[in-house]
């Protein structure tokens, strides 16, 4: 006799043009054979942990031009389950290179249960002695991930130097606290902005930031900037875009440089977007690069090393925001907006 599971899923209703709402999200459920056809390549997965990150926002518009230039932002399409970066167990399998109990991660879905077609994205997964949620966040190497983007951005994009100071917006965000971390382990001098006097107490206490302030009690970002470096920024990690972009522009060093991770302040609201002073990056001789992770999929070997022996000696503190249940994940997404998360955004869906 064939098993048969209900699996819940989140879909959305309409694209989501502006701020996403509870209403535009529907939890689904519809009945899963967890067996295969014989001969079937495929593989059913029990999801246990997955990712949320802005960039799922951006391909739940009706239109970006994003949506045309990287296949991990293809745009999603209302009633369709969503996919996510995530780790899970393999429960069925029809591919010789997985087994029943396997641990794996690649991209999942926004549910229960995940049947990954031949050609999917799909490894097998050593922990290496790590929770399993540190995989689908600080030690993963894909679009959404947070370990790989940080590493390359910051090493790769800005080419630091011992001694410099950089500035990092979104600061206790997925990518944010990471660069930090991985600019204070080299012998920088960083300060990062965030929403509120209690992240900006965690950044400075736990993460060893040099310093931190809250933008939202800043009007004047120029000047905040300026009071901040009074000797200028030479490296900027921007994660908003916006009108902080355009403050550090007119902050920044002759070949400083800027690489560009996200624009989170732009993703709700196309009134907030701001140009820097071109003037500035000509006689400056700002480098300003936008990038994604997988540009730097060679470096991940690299990347993985370094970031585990700094966990292992306590050089960088992991930072995560677990929420529970596939029903959570409309909440966590549009808290993400708001500022609510602490770190590296998850999903744990099942037990492990």
């Amino acid at each position: 006799m064939k098993m048969e599971v209900i699996n819940r899923y989140i879909t959305i209703k309409n694209h989501v043009d502006g701020a996403s709402q509870d209403s535009d999200f529907e939890l689904r459920s519809s009945p899963l054979v967890l067996s295969l056809e014989p001969g079937s390549d495929e593989v059913i997965v029990k999801n246990l942990y997955v990712s949320i990150y802005p960039g799922q926002l951006i391909r739940m518009k009706s239109y970006s031009s994003s949506q045309e230039c990287s296949k991990s932002a293809a745009a999603i399409t209302p009633g369709e389950d969503i996919d996510a970066y995530g780790v899970g167990k393999v429960v069925v399998s029809g591919n010789p290179k997985f087994g029943k109990g396997d641990i794996v991660a690649g991209l999942l879905k926004w549910g229960e249960f995940t049947v990954v077609k031949p050609g999917g994205m799909l490894n097998k997964l050593d922990p290496m002695g790590f929770p399993l949620s540190y995989h689908v966040g600080m030690l993963g190497s894909v679009s959404g991930l947070s370990g790989l983007t940080a590493y390359a951005g910051f090493f790769e994009v800005c080419k630091p130097k011992k001694g410099e100071k950089v500035f990092v917006s979104a600061a206790l965000g997925s990518v944010g606290n990471l660069v930090g971390q991985f600019a204070k382990v080299l012998g920088c001098y960083v300060v990062g902005c965030a929403g509120s006097k209690e992240k900006v107490a965690l950044l400075k206490e736990k993460l060893g930031f040099d310093d931190a302030f809250n933008y939202r009690e800043e009007p004047d970002l120029e000047s905040t900037l300026q009071r901040y470096f009074p000797d200028g920024i030479d490296i900027y990690f921007d994660n908003v875009g916006g009108h902080m972009q355009k403050a550090a522009v007119s902050n920044m060093n002759i070949n400083g440089r800027i690489a560009v991770c996200g624009v989170i302040s732009e993703y709700t609201d196309r009134q907030k977007r701001a140009a820097p002073s071109m003037m500035d990056v000509i006689y400056k001789r700002i480098k300003i690069q936008g990038f994604l992770a997988g540009d730097y999929l060679n470096l991940f070997g690299d990347f993985l090393s370094t970031t585990c022996d700094y966990l292992r000696t306590g050089e960088i503190q992991p930072l995560e925001d677990i929420s529970d249940g596939v029903e959570s994940i409309p909440s966590a997404l549009i808290n993400l907006f708001g500022g609510q998360n602490t770190g590296k955004k998850i999903i744990k869906v099942a037990e492990e």
